[in-house]
This record gives C-alpha cells, sequence and structure tokens, in this order.
C-alpha cells in the first residue's frame, strides 16, 4: 500500500476527490481504498468511519488550501471591493478549469457534501464540520463588507446581513453551474455581487 505515514494523507486525498466527483452518499470505504491503493485494515487504523475521514479530510483541505487562498486573496492590502471581485472571478476560473479537464462542472465540494449530509443523524460530525466552513468563509465576506462600508464604496448597511446575501448568491450560483454542467453561468457572478451588495463603483482585481 506504500509508506504507512502517508497513508492517511492518500485516503483524506481520495475521499475529498471521490465524493467531489460523484457524491458522499455514493462513495463508499472500499472505493476510497482503491483510489488511495490503501487496505481496508490500514482505513480502520486511521479512521473509525467514513464520515471521520471526511470531516478529518475536510479540515485538512481547509488548512492546507481553502484558509491561505483566502487569506491571500482577501488580504487587506487589497481594496475591499476587490477582495471579493477578484475571489468571484477566480471562482469562474477554477470552474471553468475543472470542466476542462472532468467534462463536467463540480462545483463547490463543501456544499456539495453539505446538501448531503446537513439533515442526516448518522453524518452529524460531517454536517457540523461544514457548517463550521461556511462560517468560516462568511467571515472573510463580512471583513472585506465591513471595510467597504467604512471606506464609502458600497451603500450603508449590516455588513453580517450583507455578508449572508453574498454567500446565499454564491452557493446558489454554483449550484446552478452544477446543475447545468455550465461554467459560463459563473462569469456573472462578480457584477451581480456588487450590484447585490450596493457597490457604488466598479471594483478591479489587484
Amino acid at each position: 500500500m506504500g509508506r504507512t505515514s502517508d497513508a492517511n494523507e492518500r485516503l483524506m486525498d481520495a475521499a475529498l476527490d471521490l465524493i467531489w466527483e460523484e457524491s458522499y452518499g455514493a462513495v463508499t470505504i472500499d472505493d476510497i481504498c482503491t483510489r488511495a491503493d490503501v487496505k481496508k485494515g490500514s482505513f480502520y487504523y486511521f479512521f473509525k468511519s467514513k464520515s471521520e475521514l471526511a470531516v478529518a479530510a475536510l479540515e485538512r483541505m481547509w488548512l492546507e488550501t481553502s484558509k491561505p487562498k483566502m487569506d491571500g486573496m482577501f488580504s487587506p492590502s487589497i481594496e475591499p471591493l476587490a477582495r471579493i471581485a477578484g475571489y468571484l472571478q477566480h471562482m469562474y476560473e477554477f470552474q471553468a478549469e475543472i470542466k476542462q479537464k472532468h467534462g463536467k462542472v463540480l462545483g463547490c465540494p463543501v456544499m456539495s457534501v453539505g446538501s448531503e449530509t446537513c439533515t442526516c443523524d448518522e453524518e452529524m460530525a460531517v454536517g457540523t464540520k461544514i457548517r463550521e466552513m461556511f462560517s468560516r468563509k462568511r467571515r472573510y465576506y463580512e471583513s472585506a463588507i465591513r471595510d467597504a462600508i467604512a471606506e464609502g464604496s458600497i451603500e450603508a448597511g449590516d455588513a453580517a446581513e450583507k455578508a449572508t446575501a453574498l454567500a446565499g448568491l454564491i452557493e446558489g450560483i454554483c449550484s446552478q453551474a452544477r446543475i447545468l454542467n455550465d461554467p459560463e453561468v459563473l462569469r456573472q457572478l462578480p457584477d451581480l455581487a456588487l450590484r447585490i451588495l450596493g457597490a457604488k463603483q466598479t471594483a478591479t482585481k489587484s
């Protein structure tokens, strides 16, 4: 099965890839072990269940990939509206690349897993982790919005409410892109977001 020391990491990578490409419910432990080239007995050495693996994999994805990306795109050194517009432009470009690579739009893995597990008692830990990750992202949105309100580039209002509206737009458009299998749906996100937020000027990426 390769080096034992990296077997748990390969299991987490395989789980995320399979769940993203297919669905949480459709993917089995056997599928994950096969993709990771890890024996099933070794799976249970590291994880008690698929849900425990999913929670660990999602947290690892956040710490190693999502958080560094969000920190960069939402850096205080970038103008507030440009943070939001740049992030949403990146979402379009990323899904377009995914469509070219896989032949289909995969959307957001966090949203995909969350929609399946949020009401399932057996996967409570996964649902809790998903909600936690949603909250983390919304804090980035809210920080940029609060800065934009302070500098007068968007209409005054409750930053938390505006962040919730922005998150809802992102989640809805991403879901549409996956359902329609068309990344072009995401191209309009930056302009839509700025209009919803009440932007007073056009933001440019920094």
